[in-house]
């Protein structure tokens, strides 16, 4: 992999085990960009416990034991005890020109792949998607997309709510009202809305919908024939919006809580013959260690419920059953909100007791915040509701459409539209991403759609820039580099680009690992605002030819990280602006 952090560690592990001994093989060098320096190593201070000794004096034996490099030109201490390391611009021009040269713009395949499972977005069926499932549908792509960039074989899960006491709910509903089932979701929506207003209030309403429930899992067959004109009913409504937004979910990912429905019995008996699952008040319920209510009382995983129906505990743990032995994953990843964290805490923690979890198999529940209105409350519609995902876009295009209008008048009426509708989609999107995954963010349009800061627009403007470059040099921005080296490393401004161009690999990596794709996000930015400065500073196309030659190197390798970052956050990147 292209990472100067790897070849700047070899060095400076071989000076602390040559300070430590073999201890220092071990120890931790935490290498890491500088504003002081390329990059800068706080290994000293730790050393320098160990060795009991002022961690200046350690850090200038490290910078004295340094052997010969051809990455460093120099090393020095700074304060406390930190190693500031600036590379040799020789050595950033042949990484460069590797990069340029390599179609994977030197992202290594994984050594050892994993079959990873993506269970994201899940919508609940017979109502339309809101904001509430924007982070799920966003994020869970975006890291599928990078973990199948990292060679491992990823398979995309839509856990789609399909089953269970909604479902018994509506077709009590449509039974009562002589409904036939409408292709409307909105429609569709406003029946859900009256049939829970009903199942709240009328508690013999509320029994029928619970026995309906009974029905559906046990396959009756009327029962059955209600159930699936409610499912065509949206199924083609988020496929739409799928589209809409570019996420890579399709009918075939789809594996819904009915697809688990044949296997709960066999699970529930399979977790009580294990000594797991116990019979509590008429329920069938997994009692953990460690898991308590606020009362301090032990907390149950109901598996089967008093009325004989599966809750969503027993789907869950049928699904990773499914998952880690017919699906034979390595890696189970849950892209589902912060407040389900104990409950998923529970679901691993049964199936690793029921011995379901093969030996170094990960299961990582990726959490998420919640998105906020300007009132730091859960972003709600004017009259109080979920705001709608379909209408939440539709707003994004007009607000997008309004913005190139004003500053592409000149451009022709279908390419201003075709434009509007990459900015407005991937604002929304990056504005998601951007934000650290398990905290709240504030949706705001305006700091989203700004070509300012780090938003979409800003890195789309930087990337339509260099095309414009890149166009009047005649220059074919689609093919990467061959031939010998052009790349030089000459001036602040190039040598500021090159280095954050060469934290991609790497960063790609990492997000791999930390599951963290606003990290993707902070490099693309640091990127985009390095060429700024670099566009400022050093005239490309007016420069004499082998200066020429190298800087234009620099804006078709900037222009292909961008939208290769862009394209694996879900992002379209637009050829002019």
């Amino acid at each position: 992999m292209i990472d100067p952090v790897l070849d700047i560690s070899a060095s400076v592990r071989a000076a602390v085990v040559a300070v430590l001994g073999a201890a220092g093989e071990s120890a931790d060098l935490a290498i890491h960009r500088s504003e002081h320096a390329d990059y800068q190593a706080d290994v000293a201070l730790a050393v320098a416990r160990l060795l009991k000794r002022p961690p200046k004096e350690v850090a200038a034996a490290i910078v004295e034991r340094l052997p010969p490099s051809d990455v460093l030109s120099d090393a020095r201490v700074s304060g406390p005890g930190f190693i500031n390391l600036n590379c040799r611009p020789e050595y950033l021009a042949m990484q460069l020109d590797r990069m340029r040269a390599d179609s994977r713009l030197g992202i290594e395949s994984a050594l050892h792949p994993d079959t990873t499972v993506v269970d994201f977005s899940s919508p609940n069926l017979a109502k339309e998607m809101h904001v509430g499932h924007l982070r799920s549908t966003i994020l869970g792509d975006s890291l599928a997309r990078i973990l199948d960039c990292l060679g491992h074989r990823v398979i995309r899960q839509n856990h789609l709510g399909d089953w269970g006491t909604p479902f018994g709910m509506l077709i009590e509903h449509m039974l009562d009202e002589g409904a036939a089932g409408n292709n409307d979701v909105r429609e569709l929506s406003a029946f859900y809305r009256a049939a829970r207003l009903k199942f709240d209030g009328d508690p013999q309403f509320a029994d029928r919908a619970r026995r309906r429930v009974v029905l559906l899992q046990s396959g009756d067959p009327p029962t059955l024939e209600h159930w699936r004109r409610l499912i065509d009913a949206t199924t083609s409504h988020i496929d739409a919006l799928y589209k809409q937004l570019h996420v890579a979910l399709s009918r075939d990912d789809i594996a819904g809580e009915s697809l688990y429905n044949p296997r709960l019995e066999g699970i529930v008996g399979e977790l009580e013959r294990a000594g797991l699952a116990r019979s509590s008040d008429g329920a069938v319920c997994v009692f953990l260690p460690g898991f308590v209510s606020r009362e301090g009382q032990p907390l149950p995983l109901i598996v089967r419920k008093q009325d004989g129906g599966f809750g969503y505990a027993a789907t869950d743990l049928a699904a990773l059953k499914h998952r880690l032995q017919a699906l034979r994953a390595h890696r189970v990843l849950y892209v589902v909100g912060a407040p389900q964290s104990q409950h998923f805490a529970m679901v691993f923690d049964t199936a690793r007791r029921a011995g379901w979890v093969p030996e170094g198999a990960r299961l990582e529940h990726v959490a998420f915040g919640s998105v906020l209105g300007q009132d730091g409350k859960e972003l709600k519609s004017r009259a109080g509701g979920a705001v709608s995902l379909s209408a939440l876009l539709d707003e994004a295009l007009l607000r997008a459409r309004a913005i190139v209008d004003e500053r592409s008048s000149s451009l022709e009426e279908g390419e201003r539209a075709r434009i509007a509708e990459i900015v407005g989609i991937g604002a929304v999107k990056y504005a998601d991403l951007a934000s650290d995954r398990i905290r709240d963010y504030v949706f705001n349009w305006s700091r989203m759609l700004t070509f300012e800061g780090n938003t979409a627009p800003y890195l789309m403007y930087a990337y339509a820039r260099i095309r414009s470059i890149l166009r009047k040099a005649g220059v074919d921005a689609a093919t990467p580099a061959s031939g010998p080296a052009a790349v030089r490393i000459d001036s602040p401004a190039e040598r500021a680009l090159a280095l954050e161009i060469l934290q991609f690999p790497g960063t790609l990596a990492r997000v791999g690992e930390t599951l963290q794709p606003h990290r993707l996000c902070q490099q693309l930015f640091r990127t985009a605002t390095a060429f700024s400065g670099f566009y400022d500073a050093c005239p490309v196309l007016n420069a004499e030819p082998a200066v020429r030659s190298s800087r234009l190197a620099l804006c078709k390798l900037t222009a292909r990280v961008l939208a290769r970052g862009l394209e694996l956050l879900g992002i379209d990147v637009p050829e002019s602006m």
